[in-house]
């Protein structure tokens, strides 16, 4: 079977054509580079050419090779040769080049794994965070005592998150995850005993909640830097949108059932978490594979590898900017929140009117986590970013007309917290894009950090600005701080240009 070809159109199509008539022919072809006079002639069938270097075409037995001096490129193409198998087919972690699409991460069993047990554990801790103060207050009838046992349960947020991140680039992340499920589940066990017993000592609850809050910590970075493991680069906007998703979902249900529980009995809460995390643990033990990349070379001290990651996150301009950003916009609603509280109590409303409007703005933030990945396939990080910072302006500034108005606040929060949850989804597509995997830990505890310092920072600031002044006109300013937040975000030169994706990052 012999016939002449016309020669491609484009030099770009000639790897494809080779391509597709070698694995016709069932032959082996190998494609050197040619004059350019040579490049329009019209060659016949060939089936085998050996190694030595050709600069003429040859007629073979079976298939034409067109040759082309514009693609200065050897190609080898075997017929009957299968795509590159991917990583694992049951994680669906694929090479980039692969030929075959990845599966849907439903039938990614790692990444359902990695989901179900770190939403199981972030539901037990959401219940517990609830169930804290209110048991030792009703145990101990002091608002000071309920206080430092809420304080030691969030304090490993601002103390624990650089080294955290330090260990979770170091060691196993999946064991890491495992035995933090473990640890949780013990002090669950322990401080439910000690309320079974009778004997809720004030210093065994500060260490147990200060314990339980560390381990939280290390779990949350560890599973973070473990989705790139088991998703293809494609597929990560998709699941950290569930992940956001899952995170909203768990604040939302977590709330009411750590507050039930306690109602219940003051054991029950702790009881359920040490159920909860265990169930978590062994979700989190049937991952599959390394969850990170084999890291070689001596190891530095922490600090130094502390100060690695803090000069990496410095020379990226535009995760520096989005990261400030956040940390500005935190306090902002921090703020924002105790003015309503405030607003609420003056006018003599309820508690359930500040948990109502709350809660409306966690379900505008689990909407918003649902439909990041949409907006993140559709619109550039910078557009999100400063689209966010718009928008929250836009929503915050008539929460002073409306602070009387449960409904309408209502409304208002939870386009707020639909603005927050794509906003999330987005920078948590942007850490594991910009982070190679041996920064990954580190990078998401730098987040973390800002993230919880300035939240912990708005109700102390907002505070003394509600003492000089009444809520209406404290909204205003903060409303004001978050217009002149987007108008700096606007003209800043980290944010003019994207970040680009790091060969590394994945």
């Amino acid at each position: 079977m012999s016939a002449a070809r016309q020669p491609p159109a484009s030099p770009a199509e000639v790897p494809w054509l080779l391509a597709e008539e070698t694995c016709a022919k069932q032959g082996a072809a190998v494609r050197e580079a040619a004059p350019a006079r040579e490049e329009a002639a019209v060659r016949e069938e060939a089936a085998v050419r050996e190694e030595a270097p050709v600069r003429e075409a040859a007629v073979r037995e079976e298939a034409p090779v067109p040759a082309s001096a514009s693609v200065p490129v050897s190609v080898s193409v075997r017929a009957a040769a299968p795509p590159a198998p991917p990583r694992d087919p049951a994680s669906g972690a694929e090479p980039e080049d692969g030929a075959s699409p990845p599966p849907p991460l439903r039938g990614n069993r790692d990444f359902t794994r990695l989901w179900g047990g770190a939403g199981l554990s972030l539901l037990a801790g959401r219940a517990t965070t609830v169930a804290y103060p209110i048991v030792v207050l009703w145990a101990t009838g002091s608002p000071s005592d309920a206080g430092l046992v809420g304080t030691a349960l969030l304090l490993p947020q601002l103390l624990v998150q650089l080294p955290g991140g330090v260990l979770v680039d170091r060691y196993d992340r999946k064991r890491i995850m495992v035995l933090a499920g473990i640890g949780q589940a013990l002090v669950g066990g322990l401080v439910a005993f000690l309320f079974l017993s009778g004997r809720p000592w004030l210093w065994a609850l500060l260490g147990a909640a200060f314990v339980e809050g560390a381990l939280g910590v290390l779990q949350q970075l560890a599973e973070r830097a473990a989705v790139p493991a088991v998703v293809p680069r494609a597929q990560l906007p998709t699941a950290l949108t569930g992940n956001e998703a899952r995170t909203r979902g768990a604040a939302i249900a977590g709330q009411p059932l750590g507050s039930g529980l306690a109602a219940a009995g003051s054991a029950l809460p702790f009881g359920t978490a040490a159920v909860l995390h265990l169930l978590a643990a062994l979700s989190l033990s049937r991952v599959r594979g390394r969850l990170q990349q084999e890291r070689t070379g001596p190891r530095a001290h922490v600090g130094a590898e502390i100060r690695e990651g803090l000069v990496w996150m410095w020379h990226r301009p535009f995760l520096r900017a989005v990261m400030s950003a956040v940390a500005v916009t935190n306090v902002l609603f921090q703020g924002l929140n105790l003015a309503v509280m405030a607003a609420v109590l003056d006018h003599h409303g309820s508690q359930f009117q500040v948990g109502l409007i709350l809660s409306l703005s966690g379900a505008g933030g689990l909407v918003g986590a649902l439909s990041g990945g949409w907006w993140n396939t559709r619109v550039s990080l910078r557009a999100l970013v400063l689209g966010g910072l718009l928008a929250w302006t836009a929503l915050m500034l008539p929460v002073a007309a409306v602070l009387h108005q449960p409904f309408a606040l209502g409304a208002l929060f939870a386009a707020s917290g639909y603005v927050g949850g794509v906003f999330n989804v987005a920078g948590g597509v942007l850490i594991v894009r910009s982070a190679p995997d041996r920064m990954r830990g580190r990078a998401n505890s730098l987040a973390n950090l800002v993230g919880s310092g300035a939240m912990a920072l708005g109700p102390v600031a907002a505070g003394y600005l509600l003492e000089a002044t009444d809520a209406s006109r404290a909204v205003l300013v903060l409303g004001g701080v978050m217009a002149l937040t987007a108008l700096v975000a606007c003209v800043a030169p980290g944010l003019r240009t994207p970040p680009e994706d790091g060969a590394d990052a994945v």
